[in-house]
């Protein structure tokens, strides 16, 4: 009976480590959404937005290394304050070190020429 436990734990261990490890597995544009989050570039999206969606599809997995703050109110229907302040009036918003503004979705190479970050996706030669 006791052997029975201890299998069990093994297993749920391995598979809560599976899990954990599949989450956290690198995705093609890691190092480019890291540059692009250590520029000091800040990407404002609401989650309702499909503009957003998209701007985070072109990263992939990468998109959560993204520096994004959510502007939607939890119920879709306003605008965060912190979003209001600095002057976001559409979805998605780039906002870059320098203070310049890009709004829609922006490509990959214009955000690099923005942030000034090597766009070449991780493994790549350059």
């Amino acid at each position: 009976m006791k052997s029975s436990w201890i299998i069990i734990g093994v297993l749920v261990a391995i598979i809560v480590g599976g899990m954990i490890w599949y989450s956290h597995k690198p995705s093609e544009y890691d190092t480019f959404a890291t540059c692009i989050a250590d520029s000091g570039a800040t990407f404002y999206g609401a989650f309702w937005c499909p503009h957003c969606r998209a701007q985070k599809a072109l990263f992939g997995g990468s998109a959560a290394l993204l520096p994004y703050h959510e502007c939607s109110t939890a119920d879709g229907q306003g605008q965060l304050p912190e979003c209001t302040e600095i002057g976001v009036e559409s979805y998605p918003t780039w906002v870059f070190k320098d203070g310049t503004k890009q709004t829609g979705e922006v490509a990959l190479e214009d955000l690099a020429k923005f942030t000034g970050c090597p766009l070449q996706k991780d493994g790549e030669q350059g």
